[in-house]
């Protein structure tokens, strides 16, 4: 009887190694940075059957700047899928400011984006560093890395390429010669802190998706006291478009936030658009959308303020 027991219990352990093997992930968690009083970590995924170009996916995980995790449902879903198509995928801690920031005025809520996002890029680019350091032992080519995330994580890495561009301190920790092989961002925005919203180098070729009623990261531009501004997809697309950059715009009619989850239902899309990018044929793409699996929710009538200040977490 033992015997059989013993027998059984080899079986489920070769299911399940057969089983991790056909899903194409293992997972390791490494501490990339140290900030504050906070040990910052990474998940890293690697494929089962890694692309021959050994493309790196540093994804940021969503939740206003104040909920999330690297290895939440989503995160973990999302990363799985990139990790089937090939690709190594790093998943990131960053610090949440808006977890403890304290109740303000409207008009003041920009000074506590500000911060948030600030704190939230230099992690960024402290994962870019580490992923750059450690590329032989991760199995990955450092020119090959692409930064995506969603909502807040789509800030993140817009706001990223957008400091190392016009050399902010907040990306002081990444290589010089660095630069993306390419940034998606899901509902994303770029925070700029003047009147003058430029980029002082070209930018990696990016795209964007995001839907054209939202209004959490808004579409178009939210403005906030003095010049500090939210640019949405629509206006940093305009400033792509004006100065010839490489990029794709995937506008999603009538929908609102929910375009923030949808990495895994346009996964074809995504890999399109990176493949594009490596070969170097990545051509100005703006396309409206509409698809019968992605549709308007409760977020599609929520505003940032609604998040922040309770409507949206009730």
């Amino acid at each position: 009887m033992k015997r059989k027991y013993f027998d059984m219990k080899k079986l489920f352990v070769a299911i399940a190694l057969v089983l991790m093997s056909f899903v194409g992930e293992a997972q390791q968690s490494f501490c990339y940075a140290h900030r504050d009083t906070m040990d910052l970590y990474m998940d890293v995924y690697q494929p089962a059957t890694p692309r021959s170009d050994h493309a790196c996916v540093l994804y940021v995980f969503g939740g206003g700047f104040f909920s999330g995790a690297r290895n939440d449902q989503a995160s973990v879903h999302a990363c799985s899928l990139l990790a089937e198509r090939g690709f190594v995928v790093a998943s990131i801690d960053y610090r949440l400011f808006m977890k403890h920031a304290p109740k303000v005025p409207l008009l003041k809520m920009y000074t506590l984006f500000d911060t948030a996002i600030r704190y939230a890029v230099e992690d960024c680019a402290d994962a870019v560093s580490y992923l750059c350091g450690h590329a032989k032992e991760l199995n990955i080519d450092p020119s090959k890395i692409i930064l995506t995330g969603s909502s807040a994580g789509a800030i993140t890495v817009l706001q990223t390429d957008y400091c190392r561009c016009n050399h902010l301190p907040e990306v002081s920790s990444i290589p010089q010669c660095f630069k993306p092989a390419a940034v998606v961002p899901y509902s994303g925005a770029i925070f700029c802190r003047n009147k003058n919203f430029r980029y002082a180098q070209s930018p990696a070729p990016t795209c964007f998706f995001h839907g054209t009623k939202d209004k959490v990261v808004n579409y178009h531009r939210m403005r906030g006291s003095l010049h500090h501004s939210l640019f949405g997809a629509d206006k940093v697309s305009k400033l792509y478009a004006k100065n010839d950059y490489n990029y794709w715009i995937l506008r999603y009619d009538g929908i609102g936030h929910e375009v923030a989850t949808v990495l895994p239902k346009t996964i074809n899309e995504f890999c399109a658009f990176v493949d594009a990018a490596l070969a170097g044929r990545v051509m100005r793409y703006d396309a409206h959308c509409q698809d019968t699996n992605i549709q308007p929710t409760s977020w599609t009538k929520m505003n940032v303020f609604d998040l922040y200040f309770g409507k949206g977490l009730q």
